[in-house]
């Protein structure tokens, strides 16, 4: 590795696993490779999941760079980057090793780090991990460590809500919102900072007030009405919103955020068997994040036994619509038919690798839990007429490796802000019962 001024970047597993492509992010500096990181990558590359690819994807890259010095100084990474090293194992440094194992794969990668920092110390030396347990260590020891940020969001506080209230709104424009054509150009609302594509607004004044949407193509602010939907009525302006851009087939990504309760996979769920007739299939999906880090193979059962208790809160939100009904009512019937014919399919997210995504409403629950690497695996692999609903609480994340600013449903809120076939609505007021609403709020 070379001496100099240049920052060196020591990897963990899990940032190569979070995202392939990690090395070209670094620009100029230096990116330090683990030996124990290639081993633990050796345990990924079989499988079908995002972290397999990612694996897979790695070593080829790192395959393709080899050269003699890729274990001694390094080789360039490409143009206007710096090297890449390889460093094998060495016994852990007398500082630390009365403090940490050898065998511990994490207290192999902080050893590496360690070193390089003593024996370079004209050289910041920086550990980067999505773990934060192993940034700590890292920091108790005197090495600089840091999570992985290239997909962070700035500011989750300032991120987009895809709606805002506007008050002093002339009376004779809200009056024009509610005669047809029931739209009204937007320059006339004398907007300080100019709607977006697809923004929603509380338009009012005094005892006047008028939902409306923001339609970029015409310039015009749209009257937004309270639909129905299989049955699920809004309850509030922010569902009234949600089911608009829901109904809307113009609007192909659509992205609900929101705590518990706040109905968004309900909405996504009612609005998906109300435009059944659109789409060939409904396929709802949420990615299998177990509790406590343990994989599902310690749960007792077959894939299918081992699988049920993920997707049932998924079945839930099916039986409250479908509850709504008589047994022999048509529309409950006809949810029976659309699940035997699998019309209506409710899997893993991991289940529709190799699908052809075209015309289906896919709905994708808990997609905080995706890295902004597996929401955009998603998005691209829809087809023609095909739209995409992802679901999910920012502030809720299971996921050991992500949080509110690096997960891929925050990521995606703020990149495709804008976009004219995209919508977006953060639901605030819960509509489960005045009790989940007092525990979301208070606990």
């Amino acid at each position: 590795m070379k001496q100099g001024k240049k920052k060196a970047f020591v990897l963990d597993t899990n940032v190569v696993l979070h995202d392939s492509t990690c090395i070209l992010n670094f620009k100029d500096n230096d990116v330090v490779i683990p030996i124990t990181v290639l081993e633990e990558l050796d345990h990924f590359k079989k499988g079908n999941d995002t972290v397999n690819f990612h694996a897979r994807a790695f070593a080829r890259a790192v395959d393709e760079l080899s050269g003699d010095k890729l274990f001694d100084e390094g080789i360039p990474i490409g143009p206007d980057l710096g090297n890449i090293v390889i460093k094998l194992d060495r016994e852990l440094h007398p500082d630390i090793r009365h403090s940490f194992s050898s065998g511990k794969p994490d207290h192999q990668i902080l050893n590496t780090a360690y070193w390089i920092a003593k024996e370079h110390p004209e050289t910041p030396v920086i550990l980067v991990s999505k773990d934060v347990n192993l940034r700590m260590k890292a920091k108790a020891v005197g090495v600089m460590a840091q999570d992985y940020t290239t997909d962070h969001v700035k500011d989750v506080s300032a991120l987009y809500t895809g709606k805002r209230v506007r008050d002093g709104v002339p009376e004779a424009l809200i009056d024009r919102l509610y005669k047809d054509p029931y739209e009204v150009e937007a320059d006339g609302f004398g907007f300080e900072e100019p709607p977006t594509p697809n923004e929603f607004m509380v338009l009012r004044n005094g005892k006047k007030s008028a939902l409306a949407t923001y339609d970029a193509p015409t310039q015009t602010m749209r009257h937004v009405d309270k639909t129905t939907a299989y049955g699920i009525t809004p309850r509030n302006a922010e569902q009234t919103f949600a089911m608009n851009a829901l109904m809307n087939d113009k609007i192909q990504l659509v992205s609900l955020s929101g705590k518990a309760g706040t109905g968004k996979t309900l909405l996504a769920l009612a609005a998906a068997l109300e435009r059944r007739g659109n789409y060939r299939q409904i396929y709802m999906a949420r990615p299998i994040v177990p509790l406590s880090n343990k994989d599902i193979g310690f749960l007792p059962g077959d894939i299918e036994s081992k699988l049920s208790p993920y997707m049932q809160p998924l079945f839930d939100n099916l039986g409250v619509i479908q509850h709504q009904f008589s047994e022999s009512d048509a529309k409950s019937q006809r949810i029976k038919e659309l699940l035997d014919e699998q019309k209506l399919v409710i899997a893993p997210l991991s289940y529709i690798r190799g699908r052809s995504l075209v015309k289906i409403y896919f709905i994708v629950d808990e997609a905080q839990n995706l890295t902004p690497h597996e929401v955009k695996t998603i998005i691209t692999r829809a087809g023609e007429g095909t739209k995409m609903v992802f679901t999910g609480d920012i502030f809720q994340i299971d996921h050991p490796y992500l949080d509110s600013r690096s997960n891929g449903l925050s990521y995606m809120i703020e990149k495709m802000k804008g976009q004219g076939l995209y919508a977006h609505i953060n639901l605030e007021k819960g509509e489960r019962s005045l009790l989940a609403e007092l525990a979301s709020d208070l606990l």
